[in-house]
C-alpha cells in the first residue's frame, strides 16, 4: 500500500494533523494502534481526569456552603462509583464517536496497526492483538512521501516500584477508578499526583503525597503554588511530605508496603493503593527509528526544527515526542504546522507563549517567562501582583487566596508572562497568551474594558499595578528618576 501522507499516531496532534493535511487535499492515512483517535489526552488523561475533577470540584463547594455559608444539606454526598465511572467513560465515548465521524467525513484512512520503520519512507504494519480483522496482513507494508510521528508518551514508571500488582497505579490505572481505597499514596508532587489526588480524597480516600523535592509543582513560581499547597494540605489532612524519598514498594496482605525516608516521614506504612505519578516518557523506542535518519536525544526526544522537520526529509514529529513541554494544544499546533509545511505553505512553529494549566482546586496557569526563568536568565522584569482578596468577584464567590501577576519588559512595557493562580485560571490564562503573542503594552490591558464583576478583570487590575492606579488596592506611583 501507499499513502502520500502518513500520520503515526491519532492522539490530539495526530489528527489534527491528519483533518488539516486533508482539508488541504492531501491523501492522508492515520496508522494507531488504539481502536478509537483520541490518545492519551482524550482516553486515558485530559478529558476524564477532568470530568472526574469537576465532581471534585463541585463536592468541595458543597463543603464550603456547609461550613462557609450557612447552607445545610440533610446527607452528606454519596458516591456510586460505578455511575460515576460510567459518566466518565460516556464522555470519552462521546468525542472519540465524533472524531470517527470527523476522519470519515474527511476522507482519513484510519488503519489500526503497531507501525514501526523499515526504513525512510516504508512503515511495517503488526497487527494489534484484540483488534478485528482490518484487512492488513500482519507485518505488511505501508510506503510513503511524508511521515508525521505521533506517538506520544507514557507514564514513566521506575522499576523499583513496578511490583506487578495492580494496586500501583500509574495515572492511566487511576482513571479507571476500579474503586475507592481507603488509603492511597501518591508518589510525586506535580501536577499529575495533585489533580488525582484531589479527585480521590473528594470522594472519601485519605490520601497522602510524598515528593523528592522541597516543593509541589517544581517550574510554577512558588507565589502561585501556595495557595494552592495551602488548599491541598487540608484536603489531605496535612499529609503532605516534601524532600522525602520512597526506598521500597512491596505488596503484602493485599495492601502496598512503602518505605519512606525524610524528614517528616520515614520508616514504613501500607496503604490500599498507590499512584506513581513522576513525569512521563516519550513513545521513541521500538518505532524502528534507527532505520532512518531520524535523530533522538538523550532523553528519548525526537530532534526537529521550527518546522517540525527531522533530519530525514521524508519524516516529521510532533507533540510528546518532540520534547517539552508535553501538553495536548502545543501537539495540536505543531500538528497543524506539519500538515502546512507538507502542503507547501511556509509555516513554523514560533509561539512565544504556550500556556500550562494545572487543573487542581485552585487552579494554577501561566504562559510565557516566568518569574523563576526570569531569576535563573539575569532578566530584568517588573512584576505586578493584584491579590483576588480585592475583587468583589472573587470575595463574593468566597475565592479570594488567588492572584494575577504580569511580568513586564521595563524598557518597552511589553508584557512578556503571566500567572494566575485561583478558580478558574485556566480559562483566564487564554487572555494573557493573546496579549504576549501580540507584543501587548501594559496599557493595551488596562485600556480595555473588562466586564464587572469578573475575575477577568484582575488582569486589567494588574496591569493597573504598574501604573500606580490600580482602585481597589494602594500602591504608589513609581517616581521617576530626576533629570539633572
Amino acid at each position: 500500500m501507499h499513502c502520500p501522507v502518513v500520520v503515526l499516531g491519532g492522539g490530539p496532534g495526530g489528527y489534527a494533523a491528519a483533518f488539516l493535511a486533508a482539508d488541504e487535499g492531501l491523501d492522508v492515512v492515520i496508522v494507531e494502534a488504539e481502536s478509537r483517535l483520541g490518545g492519551t489526552c482524550l482516553l486515558r488523561g485530559c478529558i476524564p481526569s477532568k470530568a472526574l475533577l469537576h465532581v471534585a470540584k463541585v463536592i468541595g463547594e458543597v463543603d464550603e456552603l456547609r461550613h462557609e455559608w450557612g447552607v445545610e444539606f440533610s446527607e452528606k454526598p454519596k458516591i456510586d462509583v460505578d455511575k460515576l465511572r460510567a459518566r466518565k467513560d460516556q464522555v470519552i465515548s462521546n468525542l472519540t464517536g465524533g472524531l470517527a465521524n470527523l476522519a470519515k467525513r474527511r476522507g482519513v484512512k484510519v488503519i489500526r496497526a503497531r507501525g514501526s520503520f523499515l526504513n525512510s519512507t516504508t512503515l511495517k504494519l503488526d497487527a494489534v492483538d484484540d483488534a478485528a480483522d482490518s484487512g492488513i496482513p500482519d507485518g505488511g507494508q505501508l510506503t510513503f512521501d511524508q511521515c508525521i510521528v505521533a506517538t506520544g508518551s507514557v507514564p514513566a514508571m521506575p522499576p523499583s516500584f513496578d511490583v506487578g500488582s495492580d494496586r500501583v497505579m500509574d495515572s492511566t490505572g487511576a482513571l479507571l477508578m476500579k474503586d475507592i481505597p481507603g488509603t492511597m499514596l501518591v508518589i510525586g508532587g506535580g501536577y499529575i499526583g495533585l489533580e488525582l489526588g484531589s479527585v480521590y480524597a473528594q470522594i472519601g480516600s485519605k490520601v497522602t503525597v510524598v515528593e523528592l523535592s522541597d516543593g509541589l509543582l517544581p517550574g510554577a513560581d512558588r507565589d502561585l503554588v501556595k495557595p494552592l499547597a495551602k488548599r491541598v494540605d487540608a484536603l489531605f489532612g496535612g499529609r503532605i511530605y516534601l524532600n522525602t524519598k520512597v526506598g521500597s514498594v512491596a505488596e503484602v496482605d493485599n495492601q502496598v508496603e512503602v518505605t519512606f525516608e525524610g524528614p517528616g516521614k520515614f520508616g514504613h506504612e501500607r496503604f490500599d493503593r498507590v499512584l506513581v505519578s513522576v513525569g512521563r516518557r516519550p513513545v521513541t523506542r521500538g518505532l524502528g527509528l534507527e532505520n532512518t535518519k531520524v535523530e533522538v536525544d538523550s532523553r528519548g526526544f525526537i530532534v526537529c526544527d521550527h518546522q517540525q522537520r527531522t533530519a530525514d526529509p521524508h519524516i516529521f514529529a510532533i507533540g510528546d515526542v518532540a520534547g517539552d513541554p508535553m501538553l495536548a494544544h502545543k501537539a495540536t499546533h505543531e500538528g497543524r504546522v506539519a500538515a502546512e509545511v507538507i502542503a507547501g505553505k511556509p509555516a513554523s512553529f514560533d509561539k512565544t507563549a504556550i500556556p500550562a494549566v494545572v487543573f487542581t482546586d485552585p487552579e494554577i496557569a501561566w504562559a510565557g517567562i516566568t518569574e523563576d526563568e526570569a531569576k535563573r536568565q539575569g532578566r530584568k522584569v517588573d512584576v505586578e501582583v493584584y491579590p483576588w482578596a480585592a475583587s468583589g468577584r472573587a470575595q463574593a464567590l468566597g475565592r479570594t487566596d488567588g492572584l494575577t501577576k504580569w511580568l513586564i519588559d521595563p524598557e518597552t512595557h511589553r508584557v512578556i508572562g503571566c500567572g494566575i493562580v485561583g478558580s478558574g485560571a485556566g480559562e483566564l490564562i487564554a487572555e494573557a497568551v493573546l496579549a504576549i503573542e501580540m507584543g501587548c503594552e501594559v496599557h493595551d490591558i488596562t485600556e480595555s474594558i473588562h466586564p464587572h464583576p469578573t475575575l477577568s478583570e484582575t488582569l486589567m487590575n494588574a496591569g493597573e499595578v504598574h501604573f500606580g492606579t490600580a482602585t481597589e488596592i494602594f500602591k504608589p506611583k513609581k517616581r521617576q528618576a530626576a533629570s539633572v
